[in-house]
């Protein structure tokens, strides 16, 4: 997980911003990706232009890297989750109150990264992650997942028939704010869903994005940059790999 600090981007988005659809300079923000492809030593590095669905794209080779841009790939349109087998290269999604999901078998060599936020909770944006991972080899029992920075259940206010909705669809996920209103906590409803998946091997990154100011939060800020999940699979840890089998999969 990224955080705030340490780029070029300045104003609201301050100051390493990753996200090249919120209003800031494209040149800051290019910098800002080619500083994560050089200090994680990627040949590569994937976006997404995500539009809080659950359509996944699959990579099976390298994407062309944009002149100029030190390794960093278009964004791929449309989509809220990515999957591949590609060693090396980086795949990453963004948010800003949304729960990132990093998903990754080193033992069948596969990753995969998720934009969840409520809709794409509610709609099987996992669902549709697994499905493509399993297509590729990877097992549900060997599957670790990472759940980064959101805004949490005692923050996230919702009117109670939203609330109530997405409960319906996502178990799990209903919650109370601090102040006793209708409230969800996404991560909640994530880590049961994927329970139902098959999937136990789940750790949630504990920070909330509205009350940590190192993150970007549109939900206290409104006009502001994202920060970004980024997994990739590394050869370079392969021995390790056959002992601790989530040593790869970063």
């Amino acid at each position: 997980m990224t955080t705030r600090a340490g780029g070029r981007s300045t104003g609201p988005f301050a100051r390493f911003n990753l996200s090249l659809g919120v209003g800031d300079d494209p040149g800051a923000v290019t910098a800002n990706r080619a500083r994560v492809v050089r200090e994680l030593g990627l040949s590569g590095l994937v976006f997404l232009t995500q539009v809080h669905g659950r359509d996944v794209a699959v990579l099976r080779e390298p994407p062309r890297a944009r002149p100029g841009t030190g390794g960093v790939a278009p964004d791929i349109p449309d989509v809220d989750a990515v999957v591949t087998d590609v060693p090396l290269l980086g795949i990453a999604v963004l948010a800003a109150d949304c729960v990132p999901v990093l998903l990754g078998d080193a033992a069948a060599g596969v990753v995969g990264a998720a934009h969840a936020g409520r809709v794409g909770a509610a709609s099987g944006v996992l669902d549709a992650v697994l499905e493509e991972m399993t297509a590729l080899g990877a097992e549900a029992d060997r599957i670790e997942v990472l759940l980064g920075p959101a805004v949490c259940g005692s923050c996230y206010e919702v009117p109670a028939a939203m609330r109530d909705e997405v409960e319906a669809v996502l178990p799990g996920s209903a919650s109370t704010t601090r102040t006793g209103t209708a409230g969800l906590d996404l991560r909640a409803g994530l880590t049961r869903r994927l329970a139902d998946l098959g999937v136990r091997r789940v750790g949630t990154d504990p920070r909330c994005t509205v009350e940590d100011p190192d993150l970007y939060s549109h939900r206290r800020e409104g006009r502001c940059g994202r920060q970004a999940a980024i997994t990739w699979l590394d050869p370079r840890d392969t021995s390790d790999a056959r002992r601790s089998p989530g040593r790869a999969a970063r």
